[in-house]
């Protein structure tokens, strides 16, 4: 197994820099098998949604459609699988994929609730502001 860093998704995904692009292509096509997969942890995950978000300003609907894929993905090994499901879900329906993955990462090992000085954040269930 080797693990996938955030900027070969990227350019996966984005295609903005032709070289890499393709060598990411090549790598993710010949590299990650069911037998062999590619792992995406949790921070990657996050950091995709970052970027494609801030850097490339890709609409909600878009990045949507990105992170779908990659949690579909059955050459790839998703750190904390069901979680990135759940708070893809949440994604979805408007929430910060961010705290919703952190939340749902607590909450599964065994937090009553997560503090948070983000106010956005203490309004979602399972978190309080401090």
């Amino acid at each position: 197994m080797t693990g996938i860093d955030t900027n070969v998704l990227v350019r996966y995904l984005v295609r903005d820099d032709p070289e890499q692009a393709r060598k990411a292509a090549r790598f993710i096509k010949s590299q990650c098998s069911t037998d062999d997969p590619g792992l995406i942890n949790r921070i990657v995950l996050c950091e995709l949604v970052w970027v494609l978000e801030t850097a490339y300003e890709y609409p909600r609907q878009a990045v949507t459609l990105a992170l779908e894929k990659i949690l579909r993905t059955a050459q790839f090994i998703i750190e904390d699988h069901s979680e990135a499901w759940l708070a893809f879900r949440e994604y979805q329906q408007g929430a910060d994929f961010a705290d919703a993955f952190v939340g749902a990462i607590n909450q599964r090992l065994g937090c009553a609730l997560t503090v948070t000085f983000d106010k956005k954040a203490s309004r979602r269930p399972g978190f309080r502001v401090l």
